[in-house]
């Protein structure tokens, strides 16, 4: 191998993916955003819960072709949700883990990797707001080439909580078969609010997923409400742009509500569907409805996780959406 590369942080810009724009810490590290500035205004406004989670490292991978065998960066977490992970992918495979919980709110992680060239995925934190800085490695790297933008808008589930890994997320699994690029916008505690679509100047995606609505159980989400999140996406990127609507997969945390619960995400199968550029997937489908694949029977957990995310894979792939 030849000598070490240090990246500076506009170098390193060009291997992230899942980042809408950038910023320079006054202690030099990079953080990486998926929400316009206006949109994050608005969060800050309205719920602190909001606030904290739209600028976490969620679905943020650095991504590269190499024949490196030494990669390292020093890390500082400013927010941290729940302990979920670092991740070393390589060729597809996770090769190295290091826990959130494992390790303090600032240092550094180096990893090993084999000899040859490869394709290398270093996820970042889901559920916690993870800066990069020094990021190294010991030979030339490239961009890989993605094709499709794909805007993803969702909860909880769709920011990752609940595997309790970055690499394990449903958004992770999908698109390790999918290969997107993708802005993932999901959200811990979100619900149908019109009012977080805004236009993001210079980015306009190929496709947009929408995996919502679960958070609406204890007070439904209206049909308008449903109606005027469609419009404003399709008044933001065009009538013709495809939209995979994702209705509420199985939840078993409330038995008594359950009929209700049932009702409300036909409803919003019913509504979303009216739109000619919708496609509705049943998330009833994704997963199986057992206490096995979840967290808290409502958030799936690693292995809900990734049937869920193979599942919503094989579904986009089988309608050639």
């Amino acid at each position: 191998m030849g000598n070490t590369i240090q990246f500076n942080n506009e170098q390193l810009k060009n291997f992230y993916f899942g980042a809408y724009s950038f910023a320079d810490t006054n202690d030099g590290y990079l953080q990486a955003f998926q929400y316009s500035d206006e949109q994050m205004n608005y969060f800050e406004g309205a719920f602190d819960f909001w606030y904290d989670r739209c600028m976490a490292s969620t679905a943020k991978t650095i991504e590269m072709i190499t024949d490196a065998t030494k990669v390292s960066f020093d890390y500082k977490l400013i927010w941290v949700g729940s302990h979920d992970s670092f991740e070393l992918s390589i060729d597809g495979l996770v090769n190295s883990i290091v826990y959130v919980k494992d390790i303090d709110v600032e240092g550094h992680i180096e990893w090993d990797m084999p000899e040859g060239e490869k394709s290398v995925v270093i996820y970042l934190p889901a559920d916690a707001t993870a800066l990069i800085r020094n990021f190294e490695i010991n030979s030339e790297a490239k961009r890989p080439e993605k094709n499709t933008r794909v805007l993803w808008l969702g909860d909880s589930i769709t920011q990752g909580f609940g595997p309790l890994r970055s690499a394990q997320t449903y958004v992770s699994v999908a698109n390790r078969i999918l290969d997107y690029d993708v802005i993932n916008q999901g959200i811990g505690g979100y619900i149908y609010d019109k009012k977080s679509l805004m236009s993001m100047p210079g980015y306009v995606p190929d496709k947009i997923i929408v995996a919502m609505g679960t958070n609406n159980n204890h007070d439904p989400a209206k049909t308008s409400d449903i109606t005027e999140y469609y419009d404003t996406l399709t008044e933001i990127y065009g009538s013709e742009i495809p939209i995979l609507c994702i209705s509420p997969i199985w939840r078993g945390d409330n038995p008594a509500d359950y009929d209700n619960f049932v009702s409300y995400c036909d409803m919003i199968k019913k509504t979303a569907g009216s739109y000619k550029n919708v496609t509705v997937l049943d998330g009833f489908t994704l997963v199986p409805h057992l206490s096995e694949y979840y967290l808290d029977n409502l958030h799936p957990n690693l292995l809900g996780a990734e049937v869920y995310g193979r599942n919503l894979a094989e579904f986009i792939r089988r309608k050639g959406w």
